[in-house]
């Protein structure tokens, strides 16, 4: 049984919480033959005698209370449930967060004994929870991430008639963009909750400018239940419908709730000075004037036309771009630079945003076709060649300021292609006079390069996620960063009263956000202190200055305790950590490592879950033994993208215990059949098909060694298509270790073990997971089989399920090599050979037959292959649609780049070696 709220934020504060409660049957207690039955009103496992147990978890309350204080949000997510089963069964939580957010607090509560998280250095977390698994324990490794959240997730195990109660706190700095701060939660319970409450309480000394709070599911009966108090400085929102009316009808067990709840507010802003507050020898000051002009800008966008944009990520590209066009204020300057691996400009120089200037570059941006590789070295240095000249020529007003927009989906693969010599280059050529915004569309790209490039320039990078809403995505960042207010903005406070500053110096303050400094205080009793602020405005320099002074909460807030007299010196560690966390990504080694250092230290000393620490959660032990821990480790972006990427999140591909590694090259045959090579030291791939005469069985794997053996037999379509080509796919695969005494043969109809003398057969119909003395199985219905094999390797087969209606198609089988590196330096086989690296040059870049699909000229093992600029798809993320990879393709069946010939892979059995 399920019962799901969940919190997401665009870009500020969220509330995130996932309740997900079910039963975890492991093999043993329910045998393969055994089925889970799915009721309306709790979840029931039937055995294979076919008797029946009662699996019931009943949510009593689920309440999220989040109270928000001059932006600093302490949230804290209280869940309770009971265990009617008649027997113990293992349930899971799982709360979603803002990736912004730092969890501080967690805690479960099973009959009157409480078990509390720690948080703990990652890597001594890491061994604690290597020490669990290695003694067999249980440990679930807790670390997944979305777009917008990251998943905090625990399990625990609980007899009958009990009880337990988890909560979870943690804390964030609400982030002001397009001038409001936003709260969404995502409400999806998916089952009546006895009490359902969600509660917000905001206190913003500076007064609450305006408040707005609603759902997307609230119907007008519904809306009522919506309650809003505001004052002055304080606000309250409450949600708290009953289970009546939670129902989707009177006599309904289901729930209508099932939707966004949206709170929207933001505070006055009447001193040119900002907000101070001191609260226990440390402050934060907020500072975001109001009514001033914008400066003029300088743009350049810089956009990546390389053959990879191919299809809707260029699509969306130009309906975004043309919408930016049209945005653009007339005192404006702006350029266009266009590249693959060749560069052009719309014109040589910027222009200004006239009417017809808008319209001539939005005509020529609906032009842009993709093709070639890409050189993103030459483009972004051009873009700034283009802004220092028109500058040096006095094109631009005097206090106008200047920034590129870059926008890429890959990597650089020609011209200058390492990437700190272009971080340098482009450091160089900037040499701080203007900003560069970084985009990175899509998974492909290395976001870690674009962040760190971005940071040296004063800029940020943002991830522009492939899909749908990419257009929205790209608009919306240039909405950020469309009208500049100040420029060169220094926060000044006396240097023999305030330490410990956070950054005080900004590049940029644009419309609708925020600029907030934190500091510590020398003395404690000093509650005032003078502040300065200087920048560079539209037509003047900006300057102002103030006293700041402590404000009596309790005179403030008289009929309300504090949340905690701590927060700005929570604040303070949560900023200070925040921006030393980006400085690791670049300076000098020794000042990466002192910036870890710091971040370190303040992370355990405020127990914040951050990327260099870890809560473990002990659990209480069961029947069988003790239970491992479970750890909550925090995402950097570099390794959300990578796990993205590579589909670590498809719990049908991935162990929690056991990863491999996210820099490793990938080697599969997927499709008909298509051959891929992934290379990520290269950061580049090669790839080429097999055309065979269906029944074929071809070496894929083997290596004399150890005796492992994988082979593939070919099948075809049902009949010839009407162009006459017929398609052939892999339909039976056969693994073999003799070592071992392990025999394996996979069809599109089931999956047959011979371990020594012993047979097993599993369905493509069922998830089992078995394990054997040497060898695991981990089936996913309909989807994957995970084989590992103990010391030696980790495969992975997909199973493609075509319509059985379909006139030419029929299932076929896929084939992917996660682990092969305890394969000795013998291993062969189309796939095998190239397990320790080929080595390849390209070079001579040419149109090809395609527009899209160029090519060129391969130097590999002593010869030269033409080869094209193409595409295969990886179907690990997606089974259905594929991911597509860029690659060069070898044509002939791979000739020249496999060894020999292909009929030197050709067996007489899935079970024979050649």
């Amino acid at each position: 049984m399920k019962s799901v709220l969940s919190c997401s934020s665009v870009m500020s504060g969220v509330w995130s919480v996932l309740l997900l409660w079910s039963c975890v049957s492991h093999f043993g207690p329910i045998s393969s033959n055994g089925a889970l039955i799915i009721s309306r009103d709790s979840i029931t496992a039937q055995d294979s005698d076919g008797g029946t147990r009662l699996l019931k978890v009943e949510v009593y309350s689920v309440k999220v209370d989040c109270k928000v204080t001059s932006r600093f949000a302490h949230t804290v997510m209280t869940t309770s449930a009971m265990n009617k089963a008649n027997s113990s069964q293992e349930i899971f939580f799982e709360v979603d967060l803002p990736k912004t957010a730092f969890i501080t607090n967690f805690s479960m509560e099973i009959e009157s004994q409480t078990y509390v998280g720690e948080v703990k250095e990652k890597e001594k977390a890491k061994k604690q929870y290597e020490k669990a698994i290695s003694s067999g324990q249980t440990a679930g490794l807790v670390k997944a991430s979305g777009r917008k959240m990251e998943k905090f997730s625990v399990s625990v195990n609980i007899a009958p008639n009990s009880n337990v109660t988890f909560t979870l706190t943690y804390e964030e700095m609400l982030q002001r963009r397009h001038g409001q701060y936003e709260i969404l939660t995502r409400v999806k319970p998916k089952q009546l909750v006895h009490n359902f409450e969600i509660v917000a309480d905001i206190y913003e000394p500076q007064g609450i400018a305006f408040l707005d709070a609603y759902g997307t599911f609230i119907t007008n009966e519904l809306l009522p239940l919506v309650e809003k108090t505001v004052t002055d400085t304080k606000a309250r929102v409450s949600f708290c419908p009953t289970m009546e009316q939670q129902r989707t009808c009177p006599n309904c067990d289901s729930t209508m709730m099932d939707g966004d709840f949206i709170i929207k507010y933001d505070v006055n802003r009447a001193k040119s000075l900002g907000d101070i507050q001191i609260v226990n020898g440390y402050f934060v000051h907020f500072f975001a004037p109001m009514d001033l002009p914008r400066v003029a800008k300088n743009v350049v966008f810089v956009i990546d036309r390389s053959g990879s944009m191919h299809g809707p990520k260029m699509t969306q590209t130009i309906v975004a771009l043309q919408t930016i066009l049209s945005d653009l204020h007339e005192e404006d300057f702006f350029g266009l630079v266009m590249f693959d691996d060749k560069i052009s400009t719309w014109r040589d120089s910027l222009s200004k945003a006239t009417k017809q200037n808008v319209t001539d570059a939005k005509l020529f941006v609906a032009n842009i076709r993709e093709y070639g590789l890409t050189n993103i070295n030459d483009a972004v240095l051009r873009a700034v060649d283009m802004l220092v000249k028109d500058k040096q020529n006095n094109l631009f007003p005097d206090r106008s300021v200047s920034m590129i927009i870059l926008l890429t989906d890959g990597m650089p693969n020609i011209g200058v292609r390492n990437i700190p010599q272009i971080q340098e280059n482009v450091k160089n050529a900037i040499a701080g006079n203007m900003s560069l915004f970084c985009l990175g569309f899509g998974n492909d790209v290395d976001y870690s390069f674009l962040d760190v490039m971005a940071r040296q320039n004063e800029g940020v990078a943002r991830r522009i996620y492939e899909a749908s809403d990419a257009t929205v995505q790209l608009q919306g960042f240039y909405d950020e960063v469309a009208s500049p207010l100040l420029s060169a903005v220094d926060m000044r406070y006396p240097d023999n009263i305030v330490n410990s500053l956070t950054t005080n110096h900004f590049p940029q303050l644009f419309n609708g956000t925020e600029i907030v400094v934190a500091g510590r205080l020398n003395d404690n009793d000093i509650d005032n202190f003078l502040v300065e602020v200087f920048a560079q405005g539209s037509e003047n320099d900006f300057q102002v200055q103030g006293q700041a002074s402590a404000q009596e909460w309790d005179v403030l807030y008289p009929e309300q305790e504090y949340i905690f007299g701590d927060f700005t010196e929570r604040m303070w560690a949560y900023l200070t950590i925040q921006q030393l966390l980006e400085k690791r990504g670049s300076g000098t080694e020794e000042e990466k490592s002192n910036a870890t250092a710091q971040a370190l230290e303040l992370s355990l000393q405020y127990s914040f879950v951050t990327p260099l620490t870890s809560m473990v959660v002990t659990k209480p032990e069961t029947e069988e033994g003790p239970v491992g821990p479970s750890i909550a480790d925090k995402l950097t972006e570099e390794e959300r993208q990578r796990i993205e990427k590579r589909g670590y999140l498809a719990p049908s591909l991935v162990s929690y215990n056991s990863r491999p590694s996210l820099s490793s090259p990938t080697y599969f045959v997927d499709g008909d059949p298509h051959f891929m090579i992934e290379l990520p030291e290269r950061e580049d791939a090669l790839c080429f098909n097999i055309d065979d005469t269906p029944g074929t069985i071809l070496n894929l794997v083997r290596d004399p060694q150890s005796g492992l053996l994988v082979n593939g037999q070919t099948i075809g379509d049902k009949k010839v298509a009407p162009d006459g080509k017929v398609n052939t796919y892999f339909g039976r695969f056969g693994i073999v270790h003799p070592g071992l005494g392990l025999r394996l043969e996979v069809t599109t109809q089931d999956i047959t073990v011979f371990q020594d003398v012993k047979q097993a057969k599993l369905l493509w119909s069922d998830t089992a997971t078995v394990k054997g003395p040497t060898v695991d199985l981990q089936v996913t219905k309909d989807r994957s089989l995970i084989v590992t094999i103990r010391d030696s390797v980790k495969f992975v087969v997909l199973l493609h399920k075509v319509w059985k209606g379909h006139p030419y198609h029929q299932d076929y089988l896929g084939f992917y090599t996660l682990e092969e590196h305890l394969l000795s330096s013998r291993v062969h086989g189309l796939l095998g050979q190239f397990y320790h690296g080929v080595q390849f040059e390209v070079r001579d870049l040419r149109p090809g037959e395609v527009p899209e699909k160029p090519d060129a000229t391969m130097l590999v093992k002593g010869k030269e292959l033409n080869v094209t600029r193409g595409w295969q798809r990886d179907f690990r993320r997606d089974l259905k649609k594929g991911e597509k990879v860029p690659c060069w393709f070898i044509h002939n069946n791979g000739t020249g780049l496999i060894d020999g010939d292909i009929s030197d892979y050709v067996v007489s059995g899935v079970f024979k070696a050649i």
